[in-house]
């Protein structure tokens, strides 16, 4: 069958102007190479380094921001391509939230784990994001206190930060990203 193709940004999260991100396409594939589109047209081509090839974005500004994708071809033909990955500029005016594990960075497999997000406004919402997954990232809503994984296993191990937003003057402010913390299950 095809290869299963995902894309995520390192580090993860909204990017302000002048900052910097790498857009990776990741896959388990040989001998081809990615093409990396955004908003349905076609910027660069890739060349994969193992199972991987990434996109530098640096001195960001608006105009990075939209919807990209990877597409994976061998010799011309397209094999698979990734789903979109929302890439946003915004200024980040809001002081980075603190996150923390409960009951520590390293639990045994089943154990339930509490990853809270702390922002400095009381009204923000927090997104928790895991380095390296596409998915879209987790959002905390104004009456969680934190991000809960009832029985934690391998795949949720990994390196997670956290940002935060809210509604200020009819407009949404953005965080800068937390400290990001490596979470190991055993």
């Amino acid at each position: 069958g095809a290869p299963t193709v995902s894309i995520f940004l390192k580090p993860p999260g909204v990017i302000s102007p002048g900052g910097s991100t790498t857009i990776c396409c990741s896959c388990q594939c040989a001998n081809g190479h990615f093409v990396l589109y955004k908003n349905s047209q076609q910027l660069h081509a890739l060349e994969l380094h193992g199972s991987r090839a990434e996109f530098t974005i640096s001195n960001a500004s608006w105009g990075d921001a939209g919807a990209y994708s990877c597409h994976y071809l061998v010799g011309g033909t397209l094999l698979a391509y990734s789903e979109e990955l929302d890439v946003m500029v915004q200024e980040l005016l809001l002081p980075a939230p603190a996150l923390s594990v409960l009951p520590g960075q390293e639990v045994v497999a089943g154990a339930a784990v509490a990853l809270r997000c702390s922002p400095h406004l009381p009204c923000a919402r927090c997104l928790l994001y895991l380095e390296g997954q596409s998915r879209v990232p987790s959002v905390l809503s104004q009456h969680q206190e934190a991000f809960n994984i009832s029985h934690a296993r391998e795949a949720d191990g990994g390196r997670y930060s956290c940002q935060c937003f809210a509604l200020v003057n009819g407009s949404f402010r953005w965080s800068a990203a937390s400290e990001s913390l490596e979470l190991v299950v055993r």
